[in-house]
């Protein structure tokens, strides 16, 4: 049975977790997350922790936030007078997402993280950025090898 290595078609099944223990995602009671190694189809710390595991293996995975989401930008952050932003009828609410977009037609997802009477902050940052992701990854396939 060989490592898995960079090129390689993978499956994983994993939990992640924040430094307190909250749990954000996890593919328990769904089908493994499929990607190919080295491809930047997950993030940096992520790729490089499964690569050198072999079928069934088990790993505890730490990664820093420059190899996820990177470090939070405050610049990223921005009150806007409540009155900028249209939301269909829908009163704005802290935890709200929204997207808004650029003359060019880009898409940015913002959070809305604050809401008074006069403003409302929206907040531009992943909602991950800044944090250390704990993961436990099982590896459960190589393409080619077989389901173990």
């Amino acid at each position: 049975m060989s490592a898995a290595k960079n090129g390689d078609a993978v499956k994983v099944h994993y939990t992640g977790k924040l430094d307190d223990g909250t749990v954000f995602d996890s593919s328990e009671g769904h089908e493994p997350l499929a990607f190919t190694l080295g491809n930047g189809e997950v993030i940096d710390g992520f790729d490089k922790g499964v690569v050198g595991m072999a079928v069934g293996e088990n790993k505890q995975i730490s990664i820093p936030p420059d190899q996820a989401y990177g470090e939070r930008n405050e610049s990223l952050v921005q009150t806007i007078a409540r009155d900028q932003i249209q939301l269909g009828g829908v009163e704005p609410q802290a935890g709200m997402g929204v997207e808004m977009r650029t003359p060019d037609g880009e898409v940015i997802p913002l959070l809305i993280s604050d809401v008074t009477d006069a403003t409302v902050t929206l907040d531009a940052n992943h909602p991950l950025a800044g944090e250390q992701l704990h993961f436990d990854v099982k590896l459960v396939e190589i393409e080619g090898e077989g389901r173990h």
